[in-house]
């Protein structure tokens, strides 16, 4: 143990000596600028995001999040109470549903005005 932790430093410190050692380091203006894409930016790198992108992003992580819930649901069949699994699936599932459909009632879902 003590032979593999000697190799581990040694190997760690060498890496970390290399890392400084052999980039090339020469900044010029164009790395140095904020924007290095190879345009001048226009506006406003501050202007606010419209909150449509916001409910997008979440609506997507309700339905990730919806899918990891419902990843177990073949395993769980094989229990011993299996209705007590689908009761929670379909819970899961109405739940979403009608937060869905309430977001797109509202129009939340519409981007064009």
């Amino acid at each position: 143990m003590v032979l593999y932790s000697g190799i581990l430093t040694t190997v760690i410190i060498i890496i970390t000596i290399l890392s400084f050692w052999l980039p090339l380091t020469s900044p010029d203006t164009d790395k140095l600028s904020p924007y290095e894409c190879g345009f001048e930016p226009l506006g406003s790198a501050r202007l606010p995001y419209s909150m449509r992108f916001f409910l997008v992003a979440i609506l997507f992580l309700l339905f990730d999040l919806e899918i990891a819930l419902l990843l177990p649901t073949p395993w769980a069949i094989q229990l011993d109470s299996p209705l007590m699994m689908l009761t929670w699936t379909l819970l899961i599932l109405l739940l979403l549903t009608i937060g869905f459909i309430y977001e797109w009632s509202q129009g939340g879902l519409e981007w064009a005005e």
